[in-house]
Order: structure tokens, then C-alpha cells, then sequence
């Protein structure tokens, strides 16, 4: 059995988005989903070199625009304002997609309903009956993208677990999912087993009792 890396006290979410952002490998390509993936770009360093894209079509993406940063016109996927660093682009939705679906980006880190022990991803529809769907781009990110991590809680608000054996909502790609990050914990997946990486605020054995999928160290 491996070493946990542990600590006393959940994570916050822009602790999630530090740990996120540094561990994406320097130089990389990375499409950051909407909700809590965005707040990744806050905590990427000018050293990484890391060039972030959006599927309405920019490369070179920055930060979250706040204050007098903030241009109507300039908005990731998710309408959400952003800023751009120096030598940014902009083009076509169908160059955009291109991108994606080609195999041009290293890693993709998106927002989950459920991600299964075998890295299956719903995470455009519920089912639930007035529910909006929305697929987006998931789908050709999903799939597309070199590695595919999910940024979630995970837990519903009904405490059920969003990490599960088989997927009960609508898929969104089968066997992309290779790391996710939690507020309590972070796990590999590989091989259809799933490897926790840290615990945070819960111990391994409490995290097992809670979850319906067989955990390993690691």
C-alpha cells in the first residue's frame, strides 16, 4: 500500500484549482470546462508556459477579467468575461473544434454529473424531467483531449456519490476520465480501478464506507 498524501480540513475550491493548475504539465495545450475548471487559469504561472483554449475560439486565453478588465466581447465558452496574454488568437468555431477533436490538446478538465471506475463522463444532462440540456463541446473534448480530468464535488446534495460503478445519467464519452479532483479527495483512474491519490478532511477508510466502488492506494 502507498503513502496518502493527507490533509486536515476539506478543500476549497480555488485549493482545487491551485492543485489542478499545477499539476498540468509545463507547456501544455488545456481547455478549461464551465463551472469550476474556469477558476483554474487564476492560479497558472507565467513559468508553466501553458496556452489555454476555448471552444468558441481562442487560444492564448488568461484569467478571469474583474473590474476594468472586463470586455463584453471577450468571453470563454461559458460567457464568462476573460482576459487575453500577449500573442493570443481568435478563429472559427469549426477551426475551434478542429483543435479538439484532432488530438491537439494535451488535457481538458471539465465539470461531472457522474464519472464511473471506469472513466466513463456524464456530464451534459441529468435526465431529470425541465432539466436544459447541454452538451456543448463536452463530447469532443471528452474524447478528443489527450487527458480528460474532472473537477467535481463529490457528493450530491442528497450526499449520493457522484463517483460511481456505472454510469445512471446520459454518457457523455466512455473510458476518458483519468483523474479527478474532489473537495475530499483526489483519485487516478486506471485500468477500471480506482487509486486515491490524497484524502482532505476525511480518512481512506471513511471515504471507502461512503463510496459505492472499490478504492486502492496509490
Amino acid at each position: 500500500m502507498g503513502t496518502l498524501l493527507h490533509t486536515d480540513e476539506k478543500l476549497t475550491r480555488d485549493a482545487m484549482a491551485q492543485m489542478v493548475a499545477a499539476d498540468i504539465p509545463a507547456g501544455a495545450f488545456v481547455n478549461l470546462g464551465i463551472g469550476q475548471p474556469t477558476n483554474v487559469s487564476n492560479f497558472l504561472t507565467a513559468e508553466q508556459g501553458v496556452t489555454l483554449h476555448t471552444e468558441n475560439g481562442m487560444l492564448g486565453m488568461g484569467p478571469v477579467a474583474t473590474g476594468e478588465q472586463v470586455d463584453e466581447d471577450l468571453i470563454n465558452a461559458g460567457k464568462i468575461p476573460v482576459t487575453e496574454l500577449p500573442g493570443a488568437s481568435f478563429f472559427h468555431h469549426a477551426d475551434s473544434f478542429a483543435m479538439m477533436r484532432g488530438g491537439h490538446l494535451d488535457v481538458c478538465v471539465l465539470g461531472a454529473f457522474q464519472v464511473s471506475a471506469a472513466g466513463d463522463l456524464a456530464n451534459w444532462h441529468t435526465g431529470a424531467e425541465g432539466a436544459i440540456p447541454a452538451v456543448g463541446g463536452a463530447m469532443d473534448l471528452a474524447i478528443g483531449a489527450k487527458q480528460t480530468w474532472v473537477m467535481m464535488s463529490l457528493f450530491t446534495k442528497n450526499g449520493d456519490s457522484k463517483l460511481v460503478d456505472q454510469l445512471s445519467y446520459p454518457v457523455t464519452g466512455l473510458g476518458c476520465v483519468s483523474r479527478i479532483y474532489t473537495e475530499v479527495a483526489v483519485f487516478e483512474l486506471r485500468q477500471g480501478q480506482v487509486f486515491v491519490r490524497s484524502t482532505h478532511g476525511i480518512s481512506f477508510e471513511e471515504l471507502q464506507a461512503k463510496l459505492p466502488v472499490e478504492l486502492a492506494r496509490g
